[in-house]
């Protein structure tokens, strides 16, 4: 991704775990994902100026009181989901990636919920909805397809998921999708999906 100059520092946390009692009704490809398996996800609130109503990792910019990027992340998923830190453990942080357009440059921490906590929409005004993604459901080529949209007079494509709640349904798409169909491809979960299946971005 190209890079923005003097960019600030951000990262987000990449949790997986059993966040809930209730596992995927399909079974992935790979035999190592378990249906039990998620990823948690928040909704932005509508009425930001940046990203609004976008699917997001919890996560935010790294403050002057971050020991570093992971105490940002952990922090972050705090203020944004009440989540407990003290029961994730901290698997490592990818190399930062860069974000032109809001001039970010931001560290995915991946972490591994051990022993989950309650989460919810801790301030109403930052995010829309906190939940649960089914890593199953996300890798299931029904729900992956590409979004296409128009930035700075060129056209930009990259992956997208569709995740259904009990709410409703929301599109992942974006830096989001960029980071978890990169994870999926690293660790050989991902399945063949149609790479021309456009996926209209809501609000758009």
């Amino acid at each position: 991704m190209p890079a923005a100059p003097s960019p600030r520092r951000a990262a987000v946390l990449m949790l997986f775990g059993t966040l809930d009692r209730v596992p995927s009704a399909r079974p992935a490809r790979a035999d190592d994902v378990s249906r039990d398996l998620d990823v948690l996800l928040l909704a932005r609130a509508a009425t930001l100026r940046s990203h609004a109503g976008e699917v997001a990792f919890p996560g935010g910019r790294v403050d002057p009181g971050d020991v570093d990027a992971v105490a940002a992340a952990l922090r972050e998923a705090r203020e944004e989901t009440g989540l407990d830190v003290t029961g994730v453990d901290v698997l490592g942080a990818a190399a930062p990636v860069p974000l032109a357009h809001s001039r970010h440059l931001v560290t995915p921490v991946l972490g591994w919920w051990r022993t989950p906590s309650p989460v919810r929409v801790v301030d109403e005004a930052e995010s829309a909805a906190v939940f649960r993604a089914p890593v199953a459901d996300l890798l299931d080529p029904a729900n992956r397809g590409v979004t296409v949209f128009h930035r700075d007079g060129r056209e930009w494509r990259g992956p997208a998921f569709t995740v259904r709640t009990g709410s409703g349904s929301h599109v992942v798409w974006g830096f989001t999708a960029t980071l978890l169909d990169g994870l999926f491809d690293r660790v050989g979960w991902t399945e063949p999906w149609d790479h021309e299946r456009v996926v209209a971005i809501p609000g758009r």
